[in-house]
């Protein structure tokens, strides 16, 4: 079925006289809220400018998690074959297959570090799986938060901390092939 696109000229009424618009207005409309209204000085007190903020690596921001693959992970250049422990300013291997293998023992690392993290990211792989209720409870006494999310979520979370300055670790397990991310720079 075609359907026929009809465009209609209205005219409008603002300040500078008569606009021609190819759009249709309510009747009851503002003109502040027509395309074809012309802002004037006195609209929007002399022009607020738009700034842009250009979102960058600052020297002594952390680190950043740039790629993760089924094989491991890119965290500042450094190519890390399967799990990892990012505590920055280090980045260690750990020892866990999957999340069925997260115990109280493969956590003691972070509950053990000076100065004390606020916030333990562990990303489990593909999915978010259910974390034993003792190893969560066992970082909480610790005064540890933990955020159990799958790997990429829990990549993109511990950079957004790590960029605000936090003070922040991560427990990541790469992901199988099906959800690998590879970014490449131009």
């Amino acid at each position: 079925m075609a359907s026929v696109v009809c465009a209609r000229f209205l005219f409008q009424r603002s300040k500078q006289g008569l606009l021609l618009s190819s759009r249709a207005v309510p009747a009851f409309s503002s003109p502040f809220l027509s395309r074809a209204h012309r802002l004037v000085p006195s609209d929007d007190e002399m022009y607020q400018r738009t700034t842009v903020s250009v979102m960058q690596k600052e020297p002594g921001s952390g680190i950043m998690i740039h790629t993760y693959s089924s094989q491991g992970f890119n965290i500042d250049g450094n190519k890390v074959i399967g799990p990892c422990a990012v505590l920055p300013p280090a980045i260690l291997q750990w020892n866990v297959g999957s999340y069925k293998d997260i115990t109280e023992e493969s956590v003691s690392l972070f509950h053990m570090l000076e100065p004390r993290i606020e916030i333990l990211v562990l990303g489990t792989g593909a999915r978010l799986e259910r974390i034993n209720p003792s190893v969560l409870a066992l970082l909480r006494s610790k005064g540890i938060a933990v955020e159990v999310q799958d790997t990429p979520n829990a990549c993109a979370t511990f950079n957004f901390l790590t960029s605000e300055k936090r003070a922040a670790a991560a427990a990541l397990i790469p992901p199988p092939i099906s959800t690998a991310l590879e970014v490449t720079q131009e």
